[in-house]
C-alpha cells in the first residue's frame, strides 16, 4: 500500500496538470503533435466540387451514382517518456528537487496524450532499464505512471542514456513522439540519439538546477558526485574557482544545443527556480509556427 504523502503527492500533481491541460496545453499538444495520417471514415454522395481521385469506384457501380469516400486525420499516437531517475535528479537548491519537476512534467505530457485519445507509456532508467510500462490509454494508467514516477526507488544511481535509447529501438517499432525527461549528464549516447531521431519525433527536455552553472561564494564546501559518490572539497569564495565552474557549465550547455541543433532535434530546458510552464508553452508555440 502507498504512503498517504505519496498519495496526497500523486493527488495534488494530478489536479494541477490536468487543470493545465483542460486550461491550456491541449490545443498546442494537437495542434503540433499530428496523427499517422488520414483513415477512412465512411462513404457519401458525390457533391460538385469533390476530387475525383476519392470516388468509391466500387460503391458508385453498385449504386449507379458516384460516391466519394470520406477521410479523417488518424489522431492516435503513441507518446513514449524516457526518465531519468538516476541520482543526479535527487539534487535541488530551490522548492523542488529536478526528480520532483520531472514527476509533473511527466504528468503534464501524460494527461496530454490521454486527452488526445494517445495511448502513452514510460521507460524509467538509470544506468539500466528499471522499469518499463507499455503505452495504453485511460486517467487510470496516467495514474500508474505518476504512482511510478514518485514512488519507484530506482537499484542504481548512474546514468546510461545510450542503454534507454537502444532499448526503446529494441520494443518500439512504430513511429512514436518521444520526450526524454533527463539533465543529459551522461556519456557517449550521440550515435542512439541520432538512431532513435530519424525513426521517432524525439523533444529532449532538459532539466538543471540554478546551482549547477552557478556557484555561490560561502566559503569551503564539500561537494559530492551523487551517482559516483566522488567528493571534492571546493573554496567557492576564490573567484577564480567561481569563475571557472561557472565557464564550464555554460560551456556544456553549449554543446548539447549544438548537439541537439545539428540532429535536427527540438529541446526544451526548464529551471527548477521557476515554472516549467512558460518554457513548454514557448517550445509549442514555436513548434506550431514551424509546422505551418
Amino acid at each position: 500500500m502507498l504512503p498517504k504523502e505519496v498519495i496526497k503527492k500523486i493527488r495534488k500533481i494530478e489536479i494541477r496538470t490536468k487543470k493545465l491541460v483542460n486550461d491550456v496545453f491541449s490545443g498546442e499538444y494537437h495542434s503540433i503533435f499530428k496523427g499517422r495520417g488520414m483513415e477512412f471514415q465512411e462513404v457519401r454522395e458525390y457533391q460538385p466540387g469533390d476530387d475525383i481521385r476519392i470516388i468509391d469506384w466500387n460503391v458508385t457501380a453498385r449504386y449507379g451514382f458516384p460516391f466519394v469516400k470520406k477521410f479523417q486525420e488518424e489522431r492516435e499516437l503513441t507518446v513514449v517518456i524516457l526518465l531519468d531517475a538516476s541520482s543526479s535528479g535527487k539534487f535541488g537548491t530551490q522548492e523542488k528537487m529536478k526528480s520532483e519537476l520531472a514527476a509533473e512534467i511527466c504528468s503534464l505530457l501524460a494527461f496530454s496524450a490521454i486527452k488526445n485519445n494517445d495511448k502513452v507509456g514510460m521507460i524509467i532508467f538509470t544506468d539500466q532499464i528499471e522499469k518499463y510500462i507499455p503505452p495504453q490509454k485511460g486517467s487510470s494508467h496516467v495514474l500508474r505512471l505518476i504512482r511510478e514516477v514518485l514512488y519507484y526507488q530506482p537499484q542504481s544511481k548512474g546514468t546510461d542514456l545510450a542503454l534507454a535509447l537502444d532499448f526503446l529501438g529494441r520494443i518500439q517499432n512504430r513511429r512514436a513522439v518521444v520526450f526524454i525527461i533527463s539533465d543529459f549528464l551522461s556519456a557517449d549516447y550521440d550515435k542512439p540519439l541520432k538512431i532513435v531521431n530519424r525513426r521517432h519525433d524525439v523533444i529532449a527536455i532538459r532539466i538543471t538546477d540554478p546551482r549547477e552553472t552557478e556557484m555561490p561564494a560561502v566559503g569551503f564546501i564539500e561537494l559530492e558526485d551523487a551517482e559516483t559518490g566522488e567528493q571534492i572539497l571546493v573554496d567557492t569564495s576564490d573567484f577564480l574557482v567561481r569563475k571557472q565552474f561557472n565557464m564550464f557549465a555554460n560551456s556544456e550547455r553549449e554543446k548539447l544545443s549544438k548537439k541537439f541543433q545539428s540532429m535536427n532535434l527540438d529541446s526544451v530546458e526548464v529551471l527548477t527556480d521557476r515554472s516549467y510552464i512558460i518554457p513548454l508553452m514557448t517550445f509549442f508555440k514555436q513548434r506550431a509556427k514551424k509546422l505551418r
